[in-house]
């Protein structure tokens, strides 16, 4: 009887690690599977993630727009306790702390939020009906305090597949106001990866 059981259970755990073997292969050799599967985990991080969470986020490719890069559509919203100003958005060793509107201004004079209260980085010409609030990503090295996070692992394409757009060590930092106290924080340490779509 021990024989038995040790034989069904070796025979268990051979069906097992070949179903597990067949779905890491699949992943390997369909590439959009394994970008879709990143995609999600990258999105379920970044909606609980406190206290600034990204609800909402997709990438255009618009290499035309000063120098070339990516811009990003992100939704944030406070999840945290307290009222929060981001200062400065984290990405690739550098960091945004201004944004373009019809000109430039800092980040912080725009992105004050109230606990639960959402608001969004976009360009209008990228995302219709949206006001500009833009901040871009590079594939290259960017002076820190512009409106451009750098070193991107993965760019968006202007042509069919449109990619993901990949910004290791994204964060932000952002001063978080308590009882009358005001602390500067950074939230940052996980990649952001955000799907490309039509820049048309």
């Amino acid at each position: 009887m021990k024989a038995q059981g040790a034989t069904e259970y070796l025979v268990l755990l051979a069906v097992v690690l070949i179903v597990a073997l067949v779905s890491v292969a699949l992943l390997g050799f369909f590439p959009g599977m394994a970008s879709d599967s990143q995609i999600t985990q990258s999105q379920m991080y970044w909606q609980s993630a406190s206290p600034i969470a990204i609800v909402e986020s997709v990438a255009k490719a618009e290499p035309g727009w000063w120098s070339g890069g990516a811009v990003p559509y992100l939704r944030i919203r406070n999840n945290g306790h307290y009222k929060i100003t981001i200062t400065k958005v984290l990405g690739g060793g550098s960091y945004a702390s201004t944004i373009y509107v019809s000109g430039f201004a800092n980040i912080s004079d725009y992105y004050a939020l109230a606990p639960g209260e959402e608001k969004y980085f976009a360009h209008s010409s990228a995302f219709s009906g949206l006001q500009t609030r833009c901040i871009m990503a590079s594939a290259g090295a960017v002076s820190n305090g512009s409106i451009y996070v750098s070193n991107a692992a993965s760019m968006c394409s202007n042509v069919s597949p449109y990619g993901v757009l990949k910004i290791p060590n994204f964060g932000f930092e952002y001063i978080e106001e308590i009882e009358g106290q005001q602390i500067t924080k950074r939230q940052t340490g996980r990649e952001i990866i955000i799907k490309c779509i039509d820049p048309a």
